[in-house]
């Protein structure tokens, strides 16, 4: 194949990819609202998950976890902490930093999220994805997870 036409079949398929995470992105934010019907972005989701998994933490610390910048996660925190689903502290060992910690709030919040977002994805793909096609998913997930450490120390390209 003629590298244009290469070229061609691979920003066609760019696109593709793009616009098909687009609308997962956008279906598993909508299956996130809690009981309470306040929604909570797919980022904030990935904070209180951090947060709930490796304990209080510094905003520097989650921003590097979570492949943004300061300025993102500050924008993040400061909506979560509006919320009451998470607060901050000083940091113990450190008085000039402070730890974001998980409230009872977001704890509950957060499995409400997870457990409707879930549910949602489960369903889709038992009603979408046959068995016999489910490997595949598993093997689309796994590149899937390499694209997205793309150029991130660490990852390594053709893995």
């Amino acid at each position: 194949m003629p590298a244009k036409s290469r070229r061609s079949a691979v920003d066609a398929l760019t696109v593709s990819l793009a616009v098909a995470i687009k609308r997962l992105h956008s279906r598993l934010r909508e299956a996130a609202l809690g009981s309470s019907g306040m929604e909570l972005p797919i980022a904030q989701l990935a904070i209180i998950k951090h947060l709930r998994d490796g304990g209080p933490t510094t905003a520097a610390v989650l921003a590097a976890a979570e492949h943004v910048s300061h300025q993102a996660i500050a924008q993040n925190l400061a909506a979560l902490k509006q919320a009451g689903l998470v607060r901050t502290a000083p940091d113990p060992t450190d008085g000039r930093k402070s730890l974001v910690h998980i409230t009872a709030l977001g704890n509950r919040l957060f499995d409400s999220a997870a457990a409707s977002r879930n549910a949602w994805l489960a369903h889709a793909i038992e009603q979408n994805v046959p068995a016999g096609e489910r490997a595949a998913l598993e093997r689309a997930i796994v590149l899937l997870e390499r694209l997205a450490a793309a150029g991130r120390p660490g990852s390594s390209p053709g893995a």
